[in-house]
């Protein structure tokens, strides 16, 4: 049993002691550290991302078919419960595009690394957990959680109850939220890391739901600026989950994921 399976005995035993002040302060000086560098990617990406879909989009459709497929999704927008015929090839899309963005988005804990140790940090970085046995992992994992929490979501929309499925929608993807810090710095499969990411969670959800919806709430500030400010807070969410997962679990500087910038180059 490595160190990290044998930490979390322990945390399942005797739980853990994380203090909210301390975990905040550290989080804010590493988002401190990556703000720019992190929002300039995320901001490239969402754009490049954007024209992929919609190039996508129209070579699927036809130019000559935006418009009424434009009404069509008013329409829909303007039902209270999106019909099943829609709703489900509509959500296994956006789970499976989840599924293969998501390995890029782990990059981004990579870069909090590299800024806490001070550690030049290069664009190939960003797409190092396309390989394997990472991007197995981070796939499957999203497509697990995605599966779980957009079904529940569904199901209590089609029995009236869209707040409940939101609350228990959000409570899933809470208690899988240091699920892929597990994959990238600890190479666990997705059933190990999200076993292991309820295991942390269960044992203070108090505190790190607290932390998690500071860092949610300082994110979404980003809107007020021109809404293109949200590209450079959003990245705060990442700097948090790094740094509870440090805290938490701790870090092997000898572990592979030290090594990527290296290999990368």
């Amino acid at each position: 049993m490595n160190a990290t399976k044998e930490r979390i005995e322990r945390i399942k035993t005797n739980g853990y002691e994380l203090d909210f002040g301390s975990v905040f302060e550290q989080a804010f000086e590493n988002y401190k550290k990556i703000v720019v560098y992190a929002g300039l990617m995320f901001l490239v990406f969402s754009i490049l991302l954007g024209i992929m879909m919609m190039t996508g989009l129209i070579s699927y459709i036809g130019a000559e078919n935006l418009e009424q497929f434009s009404k069509e999704l008013k329409q829909l927008s303007s039902q209270k419960v999106m019909p099943l015929d829609v709703a489900i090839p509509f959500n296994l899309i956006l789970i499976l595009i989840s599924g293969f963005i998501n390995p890029f988005m782990a990059g981004f804990y990579k870069m909090a690394n590299c800024g806490e140790k001070g550690e030049e940090f290069h664009v190939s970085n960003m797409f190092a957990f396309y390989k394997l046995p990472y991007f197995t992992s981070i796939f499957m994992e999203t497509l697990i959680v995605s599966f779980f929490s957009v079904g529940i979501s569904l199901l209590f929309q089609y029995l009236g109850m869209n707040l409940v499925g939101a609350l228990l929608s959000l409570t899933i993807s809470f208690f899988a939220a240091l699920t892929v810090p597990f994959i990238v710095f600890d190479k666990f499969n997705a059933i190990e890391a999200i076993k292991s990411s309820i295991i942390i969670v269960s044992k203070q959800p108090l505190v790190l739901l607290g932390l998690i919806i500071v860092a949610a709430i300082a994110a979404v500030l980003g809107f007020f600026a021109l809404c293109i400010g949200i590209f450079f807070t959003w990245p705060f969410v990442y700097s948090m989950i790094y740094t509870i997962y440090k805290t938490v679990i701790g870090l092997d500087d000898t572990s592979e994921i030290t090594q990527i910038g290296i290999e990368q180059n």
